[in-house]
């Protein structure tokens, strides 16, 4: 028998903790689920994508972050996508479409096109975010050179999450493609982005002169 979606936001409901709402908003998401038991709830249903449209079209953040850990990554569409990115308002819902949904559809490319071009700067960030990912994994065909012209034209008074996107690119260039690292870390230094960035102990700074180096210097430890 498939979960109705009643039955599902009850159970989502019945996890609502304040204590982690009151910690989520402060990251501007509004839902108050433990992600572990998120994740569990997840697992039970296992992939369901009707479910997960039903779920996602609640507006519901919780039942979003969930429909996005059921559903199935290729079986979107270009333009759906790309409607729930404009929909998707809160970071971790965000990031989660974004890293666990677009990055696996066959559109990734196209999308990632388009949203760095997008006047919404969140809808860039997510095209940051895809950019970084070629960055890392196939850099064929990526003007690097080029990426970093931008970077060091706008990144210091982007928004917000396009700045982070940004940066996260920038660091991902200097930390991957040597031949670019000492030009990467010169404009993290001029720019000085996420350099006050409150860092905890155990953890590598935002700040892409820092990153990079402490990255480059575990690969070399390896």
């Amino acid at each position: 028998m498939a979960e109705t979606v009643a039955a599902v936001m009850d159970e989502l409901a019945a996890l609502e903790d304040p204590k982690a709402r009151a910690v989520n908003e402060k990251h501007g998401d509004d839902h108050g689920v433990n992600l572990t038991k998120l994740r569990a709830v997840a697992k039970r249903l296992k992939t369901q994508q009707e479910l997960a449209q039903q779920l996602w079209a609640t507006g519901d953040t919780a039942a979003r972050l969930l429909a996005l850990l059921i559903c199935r990554p290729k079986a979107f569409e270009r333009d759906e996508l790309d409607v729930m990115l404009r929909e998707a308002r809160t970071p971790k819902v965000q990031d989660w479409l974004v890293n666990y949904v677009v990055k696996k559809n066959p559109h990734a490319e196209e999308l990632r096109v388009a949203w760095t071009a997008d006047p919404d700067p969140v809808v860039a960030s997510a095209g940051w975010a895809l950019t970084t990912e070629r960055v890392a994994k196939k850099p064929e065909g990526l003007d690097l050179s080029g990426l970093l012209d931008v970077i060091e034209a706008e990144m210091k008074d982007a928004p917000d999450r396009l700045q982070w996107a940004m940066n996260h690119c920038l660091a991902q260039i200097g930390i991957e493609h040597a031949e670019y690292r000492a030009r990467a870390i010169e404009i993290g230094e001029r720019l000085r982005v996420l350099e006050d960035y409150p860092t905890p102990p155990n953890c590598t700074s935002p700040f892409a002169p820092i990153w990079i180096a402490e990255m480059v210097r575990r690969q070399r430890a390896k």
